[in-house]
């Protein structure tokens, strides 16, 4: 039987998006709180009783947050367009390196809005 386990991160981040028309509002610098939520799914360990550590999901997610938070998105490698969509993927190919039962990243960039890589 498989478990799905979810651990949820905050970071505040600026950005823009080059792409859009100048006169779109998300065209200029502006900033989020972004939430980030991954989603791990597996069976139980039998011994530990758990799908995987907390604390070991956080030591992961330590060096990717560092990259992000209070940084402008735009200026990371693989980020220069950093879309919600965008911004989903990067994490989700960088933490599976080593969450292999990693089963998807979800971004909210405001507590309406939701974006999950893969589906």
């Amino acid at each position: 039987m498989n478990f799905e386990l979810k651990q949820h991160f905050q970071i505040e981040s600026a950005r823009f998006l080059p792409n859009l028309p100048a006169e779109h509002p998300c065209s200029r610098m502006h900033g989020h709180s972004f939430k980030i939520i991954l989603t791990l799914q597996s069976s139980l360990d039998s011994k530990l009783g758990w799908v995987m550590d907390y604390h070991e999901i956080s030591e992961v997610m330590k060096p990717l947050l560092a990259q992000l938070d209070h940084r402008i998105l735009n200026d990371v490698s693989g980020l220069e367009n950093p879309t919600s969509e965008l911004l989903a993927k990067w994490i989700f190919e960088k933490a599976q390196l080593k969450i292999s039962i990693l089963k998807s990243v979800t971004i909210m960039e405001t507590p309406a809005t939701e974006c999950r890589y893969p589906v």
